[in-house]
């Protein structure tokens, strides 16, 4: 599903670059550019960051 239609982001998008270490919707924006022009897809993008970062085993979830 696109989350952010500006960059054509979809949800799997998100969900690997939370694999690949984002945590934080401002790091959606700086690796994928989420959120960063109309910001219509934010809530969005925060409950599938927020999902993605809940299915990560427990100790890949914590921020080093």
């Amino acid at each position: 599903m696109y989350v952010c239609i500006c960059n054509a982001v979809t949800d799997r998008d998100i969900r690997g670059a939370v694999a690949r270490g984002a945590r934080s919707l401002d790091d959606l924006a700086a690796t994928l550019r989420v959120a960063t022009h109309c910001r219509k897809c934010a809530e969005c993008a925060r409950a599938v960051l927020a999902d993605a970062v809940a299915a990560l085993p427990s100790c890949a979830a914590a921020d080093d």
